[in-house]
């Protein structure tokens, strides 16, 4: 199926709640149909990776909202974005007390944004995962106060949004932006072009 054979685009489902990826959807023209956040257990299993942990949960949250939608036939899209110092695994912060923690690890080194990514259809799966290397400056006390008391690091996995106040803080990067925000663009965009959904860019009316 593709998206100039005629046929009718298949319904986009999104399995995340997340409005940074409803927006990073948006600059490729793409409107997610429903949103439907799925509810699994993002514990991390003993030993995994943060790669097979990204790839397992975007996986698991794809197959959990497809067989909610699977008499529709709809193409659900989910991800999982892990934030990783060597094999730890950085989730969201439970409260100020941890995002303190977190940015203290993060603090003057370099760690790795994997984001995971499956898109689903049916019986098909596709999927590729990204990765960037984020610098932080060494944050001095008044630097680590003041972002603790915006707010910012709630809901964040790593406690920190590079698409925030955390900009000032992240000297470089090395590969994807939108990645590090939560979704691959160009790897998405491929994915869901592949599944016959128009995109910007594509040569198809998005």
């Amino acid at each position: 199926m593709s998206a100039g054979s005629g046929t009718a685009p298949p319904r986009l489902i999104l399995a995340s709640a997340s409005p940074r990826r409803r927006e990073l959807l948006a600059r490729i023209g793409v409107e997610p149909a429903a949103v439907l956040p799925a509810d699994i257990d993002e514990t991390p299993r003993a030993a995994e990776t943060p790669r097979a942990f990204a790839r397992r949960i975007a996986a698991e949250k794809a197959e959990a909202v497809a067989g909610r939608v699977e008499a529709e036939g709809g193409l659900v899209l989910a991800a999982d974005t892990v934030v990783a110092v060597g094999r730890r695994i950085l989730g969201k912060p439970a409260d100020a007390e941890e995002a303190g923690r977190f940015l203290d690890l993060l603090s003057g080194r370099r760690h790795r944004v994997i984001t995971a990514v499956a898109l689903r259809l049916g019986a098909r799966v596709w999927a590729r995962d990204v990765e960037t290397s984020v610098k932080v400056k060494r944050l001095s006390a008044p630097e680590r106060a003041a972002y603790l008391a915006s707010g910012e690091w709630r809901g964040k996995a790593g406690g920190y949004a590079i698409q925030g106040l955390a900009a000032a803080l992240i000297p470089s990067i090395n590969g994807s932006y939108t990645n590090v925000v939560g979704l691959p663009l160009t790897e998405t965009a491929n994915l869901l072009a592949g599944a016959g959904l128009r995109v910007a860019l594509t040569g198809e009316p998005a």
